[in-house]
């Protein structure tokens, strides 16, 4: 029996040969098309354990956990940079992994991103454009806040406390703040998360020495030119254009605190061809909140572009 609800998979491990022998989790289920799953802060590939198990009978769904998530191993900030840039080249260095060694195709990849999936996803489809066939989109940006300097104070105060201030440490890495608070109605799901979902969402994050990921996730996240993570973001974006003519599929949860209809508006005018759905009712863990709809609205946007 699965130690998490709902995620039966067989847990595999890339050592990166980069990164002092650190160990990557990911899940590499089924055979077919390979869907690349990439996700955000706080989660990790639990997150993914529905459309994995619905889609791996007809794809090869590959789900990594970031470096200091999940259950992957969790460095401190002094052993592991923690950046953007970091985060893209483990993707690479993984993908490239499975390619040469693991029997993965070179081209024909689905990327399916939320959250910080998005930068890292898209950051990585840059490097190899040949490679990405297919993008699958949940609440996540590729670019820098379309609000610009005119980001709405609601949320400019608490990312400044959790960012920039040592009581946003403290909330982070001692009491587990940001992880809890994804899991919370109306932060993170707007329908309730039952106990044994949210503990497994919880369980790798127990002690604050396996939260130093998270705090820095939030750190690193870019609000102007000359923060670390800008450069990328914003030449990401530049570029989306590039993606265009790639069937692509956008499914938005509209309850979304931080991921709000401006970054949605901002994707549709980038990948005009994209289908799109969205769910009024649903917040960022679309996923969660949205499961029955969307899972069948990817399997079916899979098949018919293929």
């Amino acid at each position: 029996m699965s130690r998490f609800e709902g995620y039966p998979f067989r847990s595999r491990w890339f050592v990166h040969p980069a990164r002092a022998g650190l160990r990557q989790h990911y899940v590499d289920e089924g055979q077919g098309p390979p869907l690349l799953f990439v996700h955000g802060n706080p989660s990790w590939s639990y997150l993914w354990r529905r459309p994995i198990d619905a889609l791996r009978e007809r794809h090869r769904c590959v789900a990594p956990d970031h470096i200091g998530m999940g259950l992957s191993d969790k460095p401190t900030a002094a052993d592991y940079p923690h950046t953007l840039a970091s985060r893209v080249d483990d993707l690479d260095a993984l993908t490239t992994h499975l390619i040469t060694e693991r029997d993965a195709p070179e081209r024909g990849w689905t990327l399916v991103m939320h959250d910080w999936g998005g930068p890292i996803g898209m950051a990585w489809a840059r490097r190899h454009p040949h490679r990405v066939t297919r993008l699958v989109i949940l609440n996540t940006a590729a670019f820098p806040n379309p609000h610009g300097a005119r980001a709405r104070l609601p949320l400019r105060l608490p990312l400044w406390l959790l960012r920039d201030t040592a009581l946003g440490a403290r909330l982070i890495l001692r009491h587990n703040l940001f992880a809890r608070g994804a899991t919370w109605r109306p932060l993170g799901v707007r329908r309730r998360m039952p106990a044994s979902v949210r503990a497994a969402f919880l369980a790798p994050y127990a002690r604050p020495e396996h939260r130093i990921a998270i705090q820095q996730f939030i750190r690193d996240i870019p609000l102007r030119p000359g923060d670390p993570a800008w450069r990328i973001l914003y030449d990401t974006g530049r570029e989306l254009h590039r993606f265009a003519n790639r069937p692509a599929l956008i499914g938005w949860g509209l309850r979304d605190p931080v991921f709000d209809p401006a970054m949605l508006t901002y994707w549709c005018h980038a990948l005009p061809h994209a289908r799109t759905h969205v769910y009024p009712h649903a917040g960022h863990y679309v996923l969660e909140d949205a499961h029955e709809r969307l899972i069948p609205e990817i399997s079916d946007f899979l098949e018919q572009d293929r």
